[in-house]
């Protein structure tokens, strides 16, 4: 079974940077699509970005592109979402999620639902 694991989270000022990590395990496929997505209180769950872990293609949220940068490290089988420029709307849970043996469709991040895998989510929080 897949298990991940999220870390990293806290409280930052706006304008400072976070590193989350998400450590996996229990993989099968050398290919596989991970990807952070965030929820806000009060508002829906929102994908941020993605990675295909196997030739480390990525996508972003179109509002996040530039300040959010998703990267994997197989060797250890971590994923990690580096923010940068961090905004007070920024504040959520974020998660970590995957799917095995599979690329990163286009529209991955609006189809939370096909992450059959998910971590129990870190904290992270930015103030003005």
């Amino acid at each position: 079974q897949v298990q991940l694991v999220e870390s990293g989270g806290g409280s930052v000022q706006a304008g400072g940077s976070l590193r989350l990590s998400c450590a996996a395990s229990g993989y099968t496929h050398n290919r596989n699509c991970m990807g952070w997505f965030r929820q806000a209180p009060g508002k829906e769950r929102e994908g941020v970005a993605a990675i295909d872990t196997a030739v480390g293609v990525t996508i972003y949220a179109d509002s996040l592109v530039g300040r959010f940068n998703i990267s994997r490290d197989n060797a250890k089988n971590m994923l990690y979402l580096q923010m940068n420029s961090l905004k007070p709307e920024d504040t959520a849970m974020y998660y970590c999620a995957a799917k095995v043996g599979t690329y990163c469709p286009t529209p991955v991040l609006s189809r939370a639902a096909d992450f059959p895998y998910w971590g129990r989510g870190t904290q992270v929080t930015v103030s003005s």
